[in-house]
């Protein structure tokens, strides 16, 4: 409850009111603050800018789905036979056409080689590409490439992780392909992960890593969510997806090999000693 006093004075034969307020009255017209007037042009920029942060991902998106499916109609519709394209007997142009195409083929294609007779045929187309001295080395990566990355059960690209790339103490977001085998994982000492580096702001070029499993961090955001940071260069950030109580508590730490340099023995042993001045 707020108590005002009014006290009655004299000053030079004027009769003075004066305002005693209690301390808690003064306290909070001091906290009052005047509100802040943005002029039009600051309006106008504002608006501007939310305007571009919507329409430009829908129309950059529908821009490149619209270039897509032109390069496929141009390559695929010459291909179809006069009398069975829709555009001899239309007035207009038929929009991805070619690509429905491609769709129907490559369904029938897979439903085939489904059966007795794909199978057999793909054997033996199989066995002729594996005679071809070029062809067969560039078949074989691009047929295991596809297997790993369409697979269902493939784990290939199913977590991010955190590496410490390319020095100590500088950390960079890559993400699992498998676990490392044959001759690179017999000659390593540890368990190691094949990790995929990707660049910014392309990722699809990058740097295939063996890393020791247990100096990788995994990230709690997904593969996606990764990708966008790869791609924006770090402008867009996730939000942290652990429980609220474990923010507070750091995992890792940029300064911890400031001062320490790795140095191998003729054994290759791993000894850490203080860098020289």
């Amino acid at each position: 409850m707020v108590v005002v006093a009014f006290k009655m004075s004299l000053v030079n034969g004027v009769t003075m009111e004066t305002k005693h307020q209690s301390p808690e009255t003064q306290a909070t017209e001091e906290v009052q603050v005047k509100p802040i007037k943005i002029s039009l042009a600051g309006r106008l920029r504002t608006y501007f800018l939310a305007g571009v942060l919507i329409t430009a991902p829908i129309s950059i998106t529908f821009y490149l789905a619209w270039v897509f499916v032109n390069f496929v109609d141009s390559k695929v519709t010459p291909l179809i036979p006069v009398k069975y394209n829709p555009e001899t007997y239309l007035p207009f142009g038929t929009p991805g056409l070619g690509l429905v195409v491609v769709f129907i083929v490559l369904t029938l294609t897979g439903a085939l080689t489904a059966g007795f007779v794909g199978r057999l045929y793909l054997r033996t187309t199989e066995r002729l590409l594996n005679r071809m001295p070029v062809i067969r080395g560039f078949y074989s990566a691009i047929k295991q490439i596809l297997e790993t990355v369409l697979a269902q059960q493939s784990n290939a690209f199913r977590e991010a992780v955190l590496v410490e790339y390319p020095r100590r103490g500088i950390w960079a977001i890559a993400f699992i392909t498998g676990r490392t085998k044959g001759e690179v994982q017999n000659l390593m000492q540890e368990e190691c992960i094949n990790i995929f580096l990707p660049t910014t702001p392309n990722p699809t070029s990058g740097f295939l890593l063996f890393v020791p499993k247990k100096e990788l961090t995994p990230l709690s955001m997904s593969v996606e969510e990764a990708l966008k940071m790869v791609i924006s260069g770090g402008i867009v950030t996730p939000k942290d997806h652990r429980p609220r109580e474990e923010w507070d508590t750091p995992q890792i730490s940029a300064a911890t090999y400031e001062n320490l340099e790795l140095l191998r023995e003729g054994e290759r042993t791993p000894v850490l000693v203080p860098k020289k001045d």
